[in-house]
């Protein structure tokens, strides 16, 4: 449905209005004082979309919301629920928006928090996490009709270069036997005969269980056993497991928690305080949450380039320019060590020089004694 229909809209001044407006569109409704625009678009067409939206809500949600009355129209069609926008004056704070002036941001952050699939931030894979039981039923619910041959594979290294001599060591160490190195599966005594190239990337798994799945492989007996193996691979492979189908020769990760193992990134449990621009789990570090970046503009502050610091060329310190100031103390202190000279003019400085002076030297610290 593609538009708003309203048939007979008698609501206070309006006089039987029968209208058509399009839906995804940005329309808007003018004319005299007094010519019903606000009957139209709150008394009738918002009202009715809210009151529509609050009776599909369970009788226990709507006490607390109060029953509204069907606004004086034949009939519409084509609504949504809908949200209504006071005429106020907002705040002209950066942080206010229609979001957070409406409260629909609130249900956006919760409804994203619970119903939304974290991606990588580098690759665009979806990411995920699954318990031992829901990986299980997942491998199972695929493979339920042929019987597959499966390996479980919990793994060490993933595309890291090095000899990894420590890690065949520490396979040996908790009793198992084989282990895949860069997909060729091989007894442990071979793995460790083999010389890495410590400049080329390796992966190396351990394999935890090799066995058969399907309808004619004993469900339950392979139900338990693929799950122990399962609980084993996540614990040797710190949360990872892979699964790899020796007939189709195709591979399946697994994860316990919110991560990529493609490209090793770790994401925190989404909660409705990741988007949030108020809160530092949720902003944006580069502009704070405020989507703009208050940015200096030389051409500005800088209006006569043939005067010097101390004769107030910066425009913002010319009146501390000329006085024993604290932080005309500190700026003396930071010329001093870099070779600066403030009595010499402004535009006969360096780029270098400039930006040390507009924009400061990062995290160095100077002695400000006896300016």
């Amino acid at each position: 449905m593609n538009k708003i229909k309203i048939i007979g809209a008698r609501e206070h001044n309006l006089k039987n209005i029968s209208l058509e407006i399009p839906r995804d569109k940005m329309v808007v409704i003018t004319g005299l004082s007094g010519s019903g625009k606000s009957s139209l678009a709150f008394d009738t067409i918002f009202a009715e979309g809210q009151r529509r939206y609050v009776e599909s809500l369970s009788s226990y949600a709507r006490q607390f919301l109060g029953v509204m009355e069907k606004p004086d129209v034949d009939y519409i069609e084509g609504l949504s629920p809908a949200i209504s926008i006071d005429q106020k004056s907002a705040s002209n704070n950066p942080r206010s928006t229609v979001g957070t002036i409406t409260e629909i941001y609130d249900y956006l952050r919760l409804l994203f928090a619970r119903a939304g699939i974290p991606h990588c931030p580098k690759c665009g894979k979806a990411v995920g996490k699954q318990s031992v039981a829901e990986i299980t039923k997942i491998i199972l619910t695929k493979n339920q009709k042929d019987n597959t041959r499966i390996m479980i594979l919990a793994p060490l290294i993933i595309d890291r270069k090095g000899e990894h001599k420590d890690v065949f060591e520490r396979v040996r160490k908790s009793g198992f036997s084989r282990i895949r190195l860069n997909g060729i599966v091989m007894e442990i005594d071979e793995a460790e005969s083999k010389e890495l190239d410590k400049q080329k990337k390796h992966t190396i798994e351990i394999i935890i269980d090799r066995l058969i799945i399907g309808e004619d492989s004993g469900e339950k007996e392979n139900k338990m056993r693929l799950y122990d193996s399962i609980e084993k691979a996540l614990e040797i492979g710190n949360g990872y497991i892979k699964i790899f189908y020796v007939d189709k020769k195709i591979e399946e990760f697994y994860s316990e928690f919110f991560a990529c193992p493609d490209c090793n990134i770790s994401l925190p449990e989404i909660s409705p305080r990741s988007f949030s621009f108020n809160s530092p789990h949720g902003a944006c570090s580069h502009c704070q949450g405020l989507g703009v970046i208050l940015e200096i503009d030389p051409k500005l502050i800088l209006p006569n380039p043939r005067l010097t610091v101390l004769e107030g060329a910066i425009r913002p310190w010319s009146k501390t320019a000329s006085t024993s100031t604290w932080y005309m103390s500190m700026l003396k202190a930071m010329a001093d060590s870099n070779s600066i000279a403030l009595d010499k003019p402004i535009g006969k400085f360096d780029k270098d020089q400039l930006k040390k002076i507009l924009y400061g030297t990062g995290e160095t610290y100077y002695d400000v004694n006896g300016y």
